[in-house]
């Protein structure tokens, strides 16, 4: 599947309504929350748009609402790459295809990060595979994009508030077709 960039934003837009896996928000919500603290932070723009479309792959699956729930794994990372990567570069699909990775390293190389995560994250975490082993993580840390990927992911977790007010998708609509390939 080719879609442009209007179809991706119409997915997003259209679909966006659902709930978050378990949290108290909708994907749109934590889109926008997850690329709205990448601007903030003053990330490079391919960042803010893989943190806007990392978990397209939860929309576009026929797996229903919340495969999580079901123990399944989704594997929502490839299928968001499957719609991206004939409209942007690495800069933008790796760090995507490696955000669930990152979780797992975070979970192996940081105090603490396990015990923060949601229910719904730990329950995902576990369908993914668990937390890497120190020599997983060593190896993980070292691919290219990893680092983004990482941020993204921290970035990833913090965007699970309620009330969290951010710019609407058309603000960022100018950001994604500059990062286009």
């Amino acid at each position: 599947m080719n879609p442009d960039i209007k179809t991706i934003i119409s997915i997003l837009s259209s679909k966006g309504h659902i709930q978050y896996n378990q949290e108290s928000i909708s994907q749109l919500e934590h889109a926008l929350q997850c690329a709205t603290l990448a601007e903030t932070a003053k990330a490079n723009n391919e960042l803010i748009v893989a943190c806007l479309f990392h978990d397209l792959g939860h929309l576009i699956h026929d797996l229903g609402e919340d495969a999580a729930n079901k123990g399944i794994n989704d594997h929502h990372e490839y299928r968001s790459i499957k719609y991206l990567k004939h409209l942007f570069g690495e800069a933008v699909t790796e760090p995507i295809r490696l955000h669930v990775e990152a979780k797992r390293y975070l979970c192996a190389t940081k105090p603490n990060y396990f015990s923060n995560l949601s229910p719904a994250s730990k329950q995902s975490l576990e369908l993914q595979g668990g937390i890497f082993s120190s020599d997983a993580a060593a190896q993980f840390i070292h691919q290219p994009y990893a680092k983004d990927a990482v941020q993204l992911r921290i970035w990833d977790d913090q965007a699970k508030v309620v009330g969290f007010k951010t710019p609407d998708l058309k603000h960022f609509n100018q950001i994604i077709y500059q990062t286009r390939e």
